[in-house]
């Protein structure tokens, strides 16, 4: 998987599609949950009372099992409290990041790649406030109303929350979280008319919110330095109509010899609807020279760069200077195999945050419908085509054509998909490499240079309309 893979290596790329034990009843029982969250639980119906009952069998041999028995009994007469949601969420949390934990083992047989451990810090003992408890209690109202109730009076009870939440540091990632779900549930009113109902998503929000009001739950992680050379691999482009961001996944080799580790650096910013394409970049490179770099393909090196022991690069300009020409096809082949992947956040642990990066060549492509399917040893992977950046040279049909790829194996669907990063394949006779990223730094390609001409012309518009509006 990581590299050319010899002939015996052909029945280890089993785990990625075989059928994990355990894990379809784990998400029967999330899906049980979540249907409870639907009609809600001030006075649930007989069939949501069994839905309780699956999520208790489903902990039954865990040590939260005593304390989800109790909670979903108060929740199936209609009497829980807001401890007992909490306890409820903890479970649902559970069951999900057993299931992140089952195919990241998966992921991790298939490309032989270790993982360190860290031993979990002592909580903060900084006393549970009233904004957090003020937030648990409208969770529970939302619960207790069910998605199929909800109202504008009922979404917009966090607003005060949220504006207290704010200006505290400490509290700024649950305010967060809390704003845009609140902001979800009031374009959804009233819930009665919902024709559908995300209910995986707003379960997630909601039990994510619920333990983050837990005094402790959202302490920072524990920040070391970083100094040696950042290798980049690929970049992955999250857009929204107002907000954008970029995380580049790299191996960085320490300066003092030790074992490659798999790391990322994101930046994020606000952006206007009317910049697309491309165009994002321009908002995003000042914020990051990284970006600089990964575009004019080049290697970092860092000087006691901030590192969170999840894998996350705290950055700062001032502690990085461009390096060497690197290829990251070249680092894939060479590098990535050597590397290890640092612990996920106990918090963080849910399918969908699997990110993992991978190296493939030597597969079989063909289309089955809309969807590439990459054949690896006589394995079918999906390729998630969708996830690949307009704003990039990469597109479906030279992914279609490569014969090597870094990418990203994601859950998704019920299942392990691949979105590229970076390819290799023909053009013109000749082997080039493509990369979502290839842009990031600037580019003299002529979409792309229009691209960000118009993001340009837009921003002058707005900043004037700005101008003019605060000098009234």
């Amino acid at each position: 998987m990581t590299g050319t893979p010899p002939a015996p290596r052909a029945e280890r790329v089993s785990p990625l599609t075989a059928p994990v034990e355990g894990l379809a009843e784990a998400l029967t029982a999330v899906d049980a949950f979540d249907r409870t969250l639907v009609t809600g639980l001030l006075r649930p119906r007989p069939e949501r009372v069994d839905d309780l009952t699956l999520l208790t069998r489903a902990v039954s041999g865990s040590p939260l099992a005593a304390r989800v028995a109790e909670a979903a009994g108060k929740a199936a007469t209609g009497a829980a409290n807001e401890d007992h949601f909490v306890t409820l969420a903890a479970a649902r949390t559970a069951l999900l990041g057993a299931v992140h934990d089952a195919l990241t083992a998966g992921v991790d047989e298939v490309t032989g790649r270790t993982r360190e451990e860290r031993t979990a810090g002592a909580p903060s003992t900084r006393p549970e406030v009233n904004l957090l408890a003020a937030a648990r209690t409208w969770l529970a109202d939302l619960a207790r109303t069910g998605w199929q109730g909800i109202d504008h009076e009922l979404a917009g009870g966090a607003a005060p929350i949220v504006s207290a939440m704010l200006p505290d540091p400490a509290l700024r990632r649950l305010a967060t979280l809390l704003d845009g779900f609140a902001a979800e549930l009031a374009a959804s009113c009233p819930g009665s008319a919902l024709d559908r109902i995300p209910a995986r998503r707003w379960g997630d929000l909601w039990s994510r919110a619920l333990l983050l009001t837990v005094p402790g739950a959202a302490d920072r992680p524990a920040v070391t330095t970083a100094t040696g050379r950042l290798l980049p691999l690929g970049l992955d482009l999250h857009e929204h109509a107002t907000a954008a961001q970029a995380q580049v996944h790299a191996v960085f080799e320490p300066a003092d010899g030790t074992a490659p580790r798999l790391v990322r650096a994101s930046v994020s910013v606000p952006k206007p609807d009317t910049v697309v394409a491309a165009g994002v970049w321009q908002l995003l490179r000042p914020h990051l020279s990284l970006l600089t770099a990964l575009g004019e393909g080049r290697s970092m090196d860092l000087d006691a760069m901030p590192l969170t022991d999840e894998g996350d690069l705290v950055w700062d300009d001032a502690r990085a200077r461009a390096g060497e020409p690197v290829d990251a096809l070249a680092t894939a082949r060479v590098v990535l195999p050597t590397a290890a992947a640092l612990p996920t956040a106990p918090l963080d642990r849910h399918p969908a945050r699997i990110a993992e990066p991978v190296f493939l060549e030597g597969y079989d492509r063909e289309q089955d419908g809309d969807t590439l399917i990459f054949t690896v040893a006589g394995h079918a992977l999906p390729v998630d085509t969708d996830r690949i950046p307009t704003a990039s040279p990469l597109t479906p049909e030279a992914v279609a054509a490569s014969r090597a790829c870094v990418g990203l194996l994601r859950w998704d669907g019920g299942g392990l998909r691949l979105q590229p990063l970076a390819v290799e394949t023909t053009v013109r006779r000749k082997a080039v490499a493509l990369h979502a990223g290839a842009w990031a730094g600037g580019t003299t390609d002529k979409t792309g240079a229009r691209a960000e001409k118009a993001a340009t012309d837009a921003v002058t518009v707005l900043r004037e309309r700005a101008g003019r509006l605060l000098r009234k």
